[in-house]
């Protein structure tokens, strides 16, 4: 049975005592729900203040003009099915096809 790496500081050599895992090298402890819950803390909410989930729908509340290229999109543009990721731009969405990155700033949920 291999046991997960330290989430801390990534050291392979963790062991489990009881229902919690521990790491020798950074003696940090957790339990195996713990990483669960960490990626579900993640809140973004819209320019309105509503928190944004999964799978939701969200408006354009300005034009945007695309990074590289001469395109832009225009404000009222509905987007289906975004994804909430990690980091300045946190949302994942497809605008027509193409894969696309939006700050949460600058939508609202539909």
């Amino acid at each position: 049975m291999s046991l997960p790496p330290c989430p801390q500081c990534q050291s392979e050599y963790t062991y489990e005592d009881g229902s919690q895992y521990i790491c020798p090298e950074c003696a940090f402890e957790w339990t195996e729900n713990d990483g669960e819950a960490a990626e579900e803390t993640l809140s973004v909410k819209d320019a309105n203040g509503a928190v944004l989930q999964d799978g939701d729908t969200v408006v354009l509340i300005k034009d945007l003009k695309v990074k590289g290229s001469s395109m832009v999109i225009k404000q009222g543009t509905k987007v289906k099915g975004i994804r909430l990721q990690e980091g300045d731009h946190n949302i994942g969405c497809k605008i027509d096809g193409s894969a696309m990155n939006l700050k949460s700033e600058f939508v609202k949920k539909a």
